[in-house]
């Protein structure tokens, strides 16, 4: 198939043959007739050739419509691979003030119109360690977002290890998605993620997350597994996070670290793809016998898959998400703090509208090799900007394969567990060719 790489991928799955469409990540199921001829057919002779969905035009000026707020560069832990180099970010630790994070709410809040939605995260370092300015800002912004009539989301990314009730109360009267960073289970995370000193850190965490996860509310608490060479027992990890009570179970291979260690590489990938594989098994297994498994990784793709998604960027990071530094600097994303490759502004002057445009035009999955002829190219928008600026792209084989395994696994839930997407919007039905 002449375009078959670009902009037709076939694939099987236990229910048939079916074609994933590039253009629109549109999915069909294949005639018999039509599966022996498949690689002589082009789009247009199958009926598929049409207006692309995704043109080379960059993103113009697009409004802010989420913030993460770097309250605390500084952390009480000791990751070795930790892509803000211990949490200062390669320079001095400092912890943001209260007028700064003022100041960025005001700036998120005044491009938004009454009705519409934002974002504030709150990240580090550990941002605990700054807990003050956490709590004040939470208050300041529900107080302004209301005034306007605006909807604010709150996050945070934390290690746990200074959790308190005074925190619990907090994220649970306001809704927080927390995300907490676990590697794994007992001594897996205990070598990975140890207090600063070395100390043991994994029985502290959970006996300090227990009573969130008890909580009642509209909070979500989620685990996010940085995964290294040395924590590669997937299944075991979320089998134990789930019975634990976390909302969700997410897993991000570690590609880029100041120091170079933990860094995933080589036969690094194929076992991380047989584990993220046997998870998706699990995953099915469950699903299919009405149990839920809140496997992140997987249940994001079904969810994109069945809205029909198609992307020219990876993530928001510059668009409509960026970074804020403790002292008022504007990035395209947390990651890029103190990172001269996102630097976009700051809070008292205003965002950098040229280096955004610059940015939106250069990082456009259509000007990425080898994105413009991979077929996974409106799923994965061009992998995230920090990995790829910093390290390239050892990754997109696995990434490939798991999404492949994503397709089939949709296509399976389709027939065998369709309620799975109940709530979910759909894409308009398929049609075989």
């Amino acid at each position: 198939m002449n375009d078959q790489g670009a902009e037709l991928h076939p694939f099987s799955s236990e229910t048939g043959e079916h074609l994933f469409v590039v253009n629109g990540s549109q999915i069909y199921d294949l005639s018999p007739a039509l599966i022996g001829r498949l690689e002589s057919l082009t789009a247009e002779q199958l009926g598929l050739r049409s207006t692309p969905r995704i043109d080379d035009i960059p993103l113009v000026d697009p409004p802010i419509h989420a913030f993460s707020l770097a309250v605390a560069q500084k952390c009480n832990m000791g990751c070795t691979y930790c892509y803000a180099s211990g949490g200062d970010f390669g320079e001095r630790p400092q912890s943001m003030p209260l007028a700064t994070a003022h100041a960025a709410i005001d700036r998120l809040l005044e491009e938004t119109d009454p009705g519409e939605s934002v974002m504030l995260a709150f990240m580090g370092g550990e941002p605990l360690v700054n807990r003050a300015v956490v709590r004040q800002a939470t208050e300041y912004a529900a107080e302004q977002a209301a005034a306007r009539g605006v909807r604010v989301r709150f996050r945070i990314t934390t290690n746990a290890t200074l959790l308190t009730a005074q925190d619990i109360d907090l994220f649970v009267d306001h809704a927080f998605a927390v995300t907490v960073s676990l590697d794994g289970v007992g001594e897996v995370h205990n070598k990975l993620r140890p207090l600063r000193g070395g100390r043991d850190s994994y029985d502290h965490i959970l006996q300090r997350l227990a009573p969130l996860l008890a909580a009642e509310g509209r909070h979500e608490v989620s685990a996010r597994v940085t995964v290294t060479p040395r924590n590669l027992r997937l299944v075991e990890t979320l089998k134990t996070f789930v019975e634990l009570g976390f909302h969700s179970v997410g897993f991000s291979p570690m590609l880029r670290s100041p120091s170079g260690l933990g860094r995933m590489q080589g036969a690094d990938f194929d076992a991380l793809l047989e584990q993220m594989l046997a998870c998706g098994q699990h995953f099915q297994r469950e699903t299919i016998a009405g149990r839920r498994v809140p496997f992140a990784n997987l249940a994001s793709a079904l969810k994109e898959l069945h809205r029909g998604t198609h992307r020219p960027y990876p993530c928001g990071a510059g668009a409509g998400y960026f970074g804020v530094s403790a002292s008022g600097e504007v990035a395209a994303c947390h990651r890029f703090i103190n990172d001269e490759h996102g630097q976009m502004g700051t809070l008292d002057a205003g965002l950098d509208r040229p280096a955004q445009r610059r940015w939106l035009s250069e990082r456009h999955v259509h000007t990425q090799e080898p994105c413009r002829s991979c077929w996974a190219r409106y799923l994965c928008g061009g992998g995230c900007h920090h990995e790829v600026l910093g390290r390239g792209r050892p990754a997109c084989s696995f990434i490939r394969d798991w999404l492949h395994y994503c397709l089939q696994t949709y296509v399976t839930l389709q027939v065998k567990a369709p309620w799975y997407f109940d709530a979910e919007p759909a894409q308009e039905p398929a049609h075989a060719p």
